[in-house]
């Protein structure tokens, strides 16, 4: 047959410009197409193969042989898969988005053959990524067991392809990419050998390369003869490490290898805390290996940290950038997932809004956050020492996963008035362990347990028995806005709002006393509220002091001073906001400043203690006074006066 030029089926120019400048963002991605071609010849040869051995021709020695040229500025991927005949060429080579691979599963698919080989090219678009490096690609290729001639196509991208009969000893297919001279740097040992690592690695079959060193020629003894002129040795080299550790079943697996698996995926020298390997099967089959660390990594709350699974279709590497494959608060997780049913679009790097994406991601999450509640209950002293590494941003959850929020609530832990330093408690042992007069589940926030545990806002709560949680993690103001209740329980702030901890009984005897202690005070509070008008939103008597004078309380939805502190270092424009004076009746400051206020009601030493008592509810919950240079010396008046008075005694 006589070379023929031939137009390409459908709009074939649009397409071909949408391949080589809008399919793939990555140039040296034509590579991996060409190599995952080969792949899908050699999987097609070797199952029909089983049933009829003539196609092997005595060769059953698989691979994929890559072979530069720079004097004739070529690169050719050779294999020995099933090859094409003149026909299939043209209809899926010369049809565009036409793909042999769809056609060869569909027909598996209606014979109902089980155990059928898993395909790459879902779409036959990947050899044309070729003219994204080339101005020019030639194929020749024969079919496995064929006796008739081979063939050969060649097109330079313009809309035309010319395709004639040829001869071709051995079956297979060579693609020859006549480089562009801009895209001669594909013709270096390095460049290939880096693609096909990042890429290829784990293709099952060998990936090879003919590899020319210098050496000195050896003597009788089999030692270098010094002196000689080198030569040159010509050797084939695998590139590819074929070992897709995640395609092997556990039990072939040793220990060793997962640790060596994990370094050399993580960059991490520590062995991974927990392994997680295991294949999903049903609406979604896909196999993961996934691995917990044991310490965090120092950019793990950096915006430019990179999320640590890397996506696999069959072996051969997507991306690492697949953001919808985990959400954002398991991006300390490291491992590979590789699906076997992932439809890709007509671009492989664009996967995020795929179905087929979300399910994995669902079976994912599920996976890591089964293993992490099995870890609590099982071996909760490791889960302590993932808890102290990974707690923070396993919370970043409850604000944002809101399908697995019943998981998260379980698997956060939190410091308490009950537990020492460095222990924790979960929601589930709180409220087992709550009285039964106990209603709600009380917290507070700070930025450390010293400054929390002696806050005066807890004195009630510790006089009634009750437990309070320690927010101590500046992500728990945050979190916590989405973990309003546990159990039935609502979660409660004590430092906001009124605190409901007394029985109907207590309530009704408190309700008695504290309008006894309004009518008695009723001047002093008003008097107060007068000098710290610019202040305070409001002063009243307290029902959680017992001990101390005097706290600042905020609104039942108004910021607390923590949250206040935690939105100004995020440089937040936080509007100026009055908080609550609460006094203590039963505290013996109250009388002195009572009697001063009915001996002398504009004494400027009773504004003095107003403000006195301001600063000091300031200083207890951890804020800065406004003016320390008055504070000082208005302290400094009362020591003066405190002295005085003893050494007159």
């Amino acid at each position: 047959m006589t070379k023929v030029t031939k137009h390409f089926q459908t709009e074939v120019q649009q397409l071909l410009d949408l391949v080589i400048h809008s399919l793939y963002s990555n140039k040296e991605i034509f590579l991996r197409e060409l190599i995952s071609n080969a792949s899908d010849a050699i999987d097609k040869a070797r199952y029909e193969s089983h049933t009829n051995q003539e196609l092997l021709e005595g060769n059953s020695e698989w691979k994929i042989k890559i072979v530069p040229d720079k004097d004739a500025g070529t690169l050719t991927i050779f294999d020995n898969g099933i090859g094409m005949s003149m026909e299939e060429v043209e209809a899926n080579i010369g049809t565009i988005a036409q793909s042999g691979t769809r056609a060869f599963l569909d027909n598996l698919k209606e014979l109902n053959v089980a155990g059928h080989p898993e395909m790459i090219g879902q779409f036959g678009v990947g050899f044309y990524a070729s003219f994204m490096a080339a101005d020019k690609v030639t194929m020749v290729t024969r079919r496995a067991g064929s006796k008739s001639a081979a063939t050969r196509w060649e097109s330079i991208g313009d809309g035309t392809y010319t395709i004639e009969e040829c001869e071709k000893e051995a079956r297979g297919t060579e693609v020859v990419l006549h480089l562009k001279e801009d895209m001669r740097e594909f013709l270096d040992e390095w460049r290939i050998r880096s693609i096909v690592k990042k890429y290829s690695d784990y293709v099952q079959y060998p990936v090879v390369m003919d590899i020319t060193r210098e050496e000195l020629p050896q003597g009788i003894d089999g030692k270098p003869i010094d002196g000689a002129e080198k030569i040159k040795k010509v050797e084939e080299e695998t590139l590819n490490s074929m070992k897709a550790i995640w395609a092997r079943p556990k039990s072939e697996i040793t220990e060793e290898e997962y640790i060596e698996f994990y370094k050399h995926i993580s960059h991490d020298y520590n062995k991974p805390f927990r392994t997680i390997h295991y294949a999903a099967e049903g609406t979604s089959e896909f196999k993961a290996l996934l691995y917990i660390p044991e310490q965090k990594p120092f950019d793990l709350f950096s915006q430019d940290h990179r999320k640590g699974v890397n996506l696999y279709v069959k072996r051969v590497f997507i991306t690492d950038k697949c953001e919808n494959l985990l959400p954002d608060y398991l991006r300390f997780v490291k491992g590979v997932v590789d699906s076997s049913d992932l439809p890709l679009n007509v671009s492989r790097e664009i996967l995020q809004e795929d179905v087929q994406i979300k399910r994995i991601h669902k079976n994912l999450v599920g996976k890591i956050l089964g293993t992490l509640v099995e870890m609590k209950e099982k071996t909760p002293d490791d889960y302590l020492k993932f808890y102290k590494e990974f707690g923070t941003v396993l919370k970043e959850g409850l604000h944002f996963d809101f399908a697995n929020k019943e998981k998260l609530q379980d698997l956060v832990l939190f410091e308490s008035s009950k537990t020492e330093p460095g222990k924790y408690v979960s929601l589930k042992e709180y409220v087992g362990r709550m009285p039964e007069t106990q209603r709600e589940i009380y917290f507070i926030s700070g930025t450390g347990r010293n400054a929390v545990e002696n806050s005066p806002h807890l004195e009630i709560c510790r006089k009634k028995g009750f437990e309070v949680l320690f927010m101590i993690d500046p992500i728990d103001e945050w979190a916590v806005q989405s973990l309003q209740e546990y159990d039935g329980k609502k979660l409660k702030s004590v430092l906001k709002g009124e605190l409901e901890v007394d029985t109907e009984e207590e309530k009704k005897e408190k309700e008695t006393r504290t309008e006894e202690a309004k009518k008695q005070y009723l001047g002093i509070l008003e008097f107060i509220k007068e000098k710290l008008a610019d202040k305070v939103k409001e002063v009243r008597l307290s029902t959680r002091l017992t001990d101390s004078a005097c706290c600042l309380v905020a609104d039942e939805y108004g910021l607390d001073a923590n949250m206040e502190r935690i939105l100004k270092a995020m440089n937040q424009d936080v509007p100026e906001s009055k908080r609550i004076l609460e006094l203590n009746p039963d505290h013996p400051i109250m009388g002195v400043l009572n009697k001063m206020y009915e001996k002398e009601k504009g004494s400027k030493k009773l504004a003095d203690f107003c403000e006195l008592l301001f600063d000091q509810a300031l200083l207890t919950e951890g804020s800065p006074i406004r003016d320390p240079l008055r504070f000082t010396m208005l302290i400094s008046e009362l020591m003066v006066l405190e002295g005085e008075s003893l050494i007159g005694k």
